[in-house]
């Protein structure tokens, strides 16, 4: 395990929900995903909980022990819950009991929080719907999409199988493989190469990361990015062996024919 590895799971979490901009039913999955990058002990959701549309979060608080925040709305058609949300978060931030948050919603009003969050050097995620605006997205570290999340809460329970780590997920994506993914992928490769062009696999992952915070495998229907990369023609793959028992450390590098080239967009002419 990385030293990056062992400081995520040190890490303590707050996750803050609008609950009028998230599903009840996906509650469980959005703890999985806060919790890939530390220990959630801070649990709150926002809502006015005299309306109608917030009972279906009643059954569920008490079960994963989240706190409800009660906001009125005070005028028709108007959120509330967006400042509430806002002044906790900072709230939290400034005491210093955490050291990451977790924001779920697909409103564009937390892009500041997020951004802010993120200058004081805290981790900061966001899980929303697909929809979510990309000003959003790039204040965060990592952004997950609820879209994701509800296919996985519909996925049979996985069985002990012999098929490759590599076949694709049988379930609908959010996006697809296309010239964009491919230059994406093939210039972080580029930025972080050695002499021979080739790229250890978690390095490269941590950079596209890093340039698009809402990337993830399963958006292309792959659990994996070693089985998403095996599955474009355009990049090769070497397993080196450490030394330990069924040890390999993965390396990725465009094959020899690629041409960067033809992934540029083209200007029109005039």
């Amino acid at each position: 395990m990385t030293d990056e590895q062992l400081s995520s799971l040190r890490r303590k979490v707050a996750i803050l929900i609008d609950g009028d901009n998230a599903q009840s039913s996906l509650l469980p999955q959005m703890l999985v995903e806060a919790g890939r990058h530390g220990q959630v002990t801070v649990r709150r959701i926002y809502g006015d909980w005299t309306t109608n549309n917030m009972n279906s979060w009643k059954e569920t608080l008490n079960y994963h022990a989240f706190q409800p925040i009660q906001q009125f709305r005070y005028t028709i058609g108007k959120n509330a819950t967006d400042s509430a949300m806002i002044i906790d978060a900072m709230d939290i931030l400034h005491s210093g009991v955490v050291d990451g948050f977790c924001l779920v919603s697909s409103d564009s009003d937390y892009t500041r929080l997020a951004t802010r969050i993120r200058e004081t050097g805290i981790f900061v995620m966001g899980i929303g719907e697909k929809k979510t605006p990309p000003a959003f997205i790039a204040s965060c570290n990592k952004f997950i999409y609820l879209e994701i999340l509800k296919e996985e809460l519909h996925q049979e329970p996985l069985r002990p199988t012999t098929v490759k780590t590599s076949e694709k997920i049988s379930r609908p994506t959010v996006s697809t493989i296309d010239k964009g993914l491919i230059k994406l992928i093939a210039d972080s490769i580029s930025d972080i190469a050695e002499e021979d062009g080739w790229v250890f696999l978690g390095v490269l992952g941590n950079l596209i990361l890093k340039k698009q915070p809402d990337f993830d495998p399963r958006n292309f229907g792959y659990t994996k990015l070693i089985d998403l990369i095996k599955n474009i023609p355009e990049f090769e793959i070497d397993r080196r062996a450490t030394g330990k028992n069924n040890v390999f450390h993965i390396y990725v590098r465009p094959k020899e024919n690629f041409s960067n080239n033809r992934f540029k967009t083209q200007k029109p002419r005039r």
